[in-house]
């Protein structure tokens, strides 16, 4: 019974924690994304719409691939102290953490980030043929933005679940080398150790 409490008690620890930290990213997210839009042509923020989207979908990869992976492999490379290695293994020992911070804080950021950016876009090219808010052409442009915006993500994330699955050893392999190089270089701890 002392256990379930202890584990509960993280849990709930651990959800507050990420809840706070989603609010934080989201925010300055937003902010910087509205910045960026306010300053550009449609088509500049038509291409930042999809680098979001872009960046939601292989965040969800690497989540997907942090729980599909298998630690065995890592542990042979680590021995042999290849770059990353020691990363890895703490990707899929934290998989849970670490796919919830991927799929649920940056790709559910990126999601409502690029609904929002959309929306600016649609806007600016509305203005930009001189048509006023809540036109025909105004809606026309939000409900194919909206689809196509739609489309790409959900469309994409299924295509990075099938690659997460089926190349979770390198994909978490390629994230532990990215990881122990800004660790390296950068003097910045991403991964706790214990």
């Amino acid at each position: 019974m002392a256990k379930s409490e202890s584990q509960m008690k993280k849990s709930i620890k651990f959800s507050v924690s990420i809840a706070v930290i989603t609010f934080v990213l989201a925010a300055i997210f937003s902010v910087i994304s509205s910045s960026i839009l306010s300053g550009v042509v449609w088509i500049a923020g038509l291409f930042i719409v999809l680098i979001i989207v872009l960046l939601g979908v292989i965040f969800d990869m690497l989540g997907i691939a942090a729980t599909a992976a298998d630690e065995v492999p890592f542990h042979a490379m680590a021995a042999e102290k290849i770059v990353g290695s020691k990363q890895a293994i703490q990707i899929v020992r934290n998989a849970d953490k670490f796919a919830s911070f991927c799929n649920d804080v940056i790709g559910d950021i990126s999601g409502v980030i690029s609904g929002t950016a959309s929306a600016i876009v649609v806007l600016q090219v509305a203005n930009g043929f001189g048509y006023e808010e809540g036109s025909t052409l105004q809606i026309t442009i939000s409900v194919i933005m909206t689809s196509l915006v739609a489309a790409l993500t959900v469309g994409g994330k299924a295509l990075g679940k099938f690659f997460g699955i089926h190349s979770s050893t390198k994909i978490i392999f390629f994230a532990g080398k990215v990881i122990a190089i800004i660790e390296d270089k950068l003097k910045i701890k991403i991964l706790a150790k214990k």
